[in-house]
């Protein structure tokens, strides 16, 4: 399984990114799907996971509200809507996905999937 991350870029306070990232291989189907980021000098964090199959959304209290995780199960494909950005949201930003075995209270813990994209930065000017 590959992850394909994009759509990073620079854009200013206040405004709006989309992330994808594309699922390619014959193995895929994760139970869990995830966004998580990486700012410079910190550890990375959770940001928003999605179940797979149902479709149902978690959230990491600095971004509720104001970030949207969604799929396409045709396109095998995860998307990350930012709006409102925030300098404290500029970090590489990272999709990772299992490998379908998950359990529910592991999804925030990024050790715990399996694959992962190369991550896409996002930078917010002030």
């Amino acid at each position: 399984v590959q992850l394909q991350a994009s759509g990073g870029g620079l854009v200013q306070d206040g405004g709006s990114l989309r992330l994808s990232c594309a699922a390619s291989g014959r193995t895929f189907g994760p139970r869990y799907m995830g966004w998580f980021r990486q700012a410079p000098g910190k550890d990375r964090e959770f940001v928003a996971t999605i179940n797979w199959r149902a479709g149902t959304t978690v959230y990491a209290d600095s971004v509720k509200g104001r970030f949207t995780i969604s799929r396409d199960r045709g396109k095998n494909t995860v998307y990350l809507q930012m709006n409102s950005l925030e300098p404290e949201d500029m970090a590489v930003y990272y999709c990772a996905a299992d490998r379908g075995s998950l359990i529910y209270s592991s999804q925030f813990d990024d050790s715990k999937y399996d694959y992962w994209g190369l991550g896409t930065l996002v930078t917010v000017s002030s």
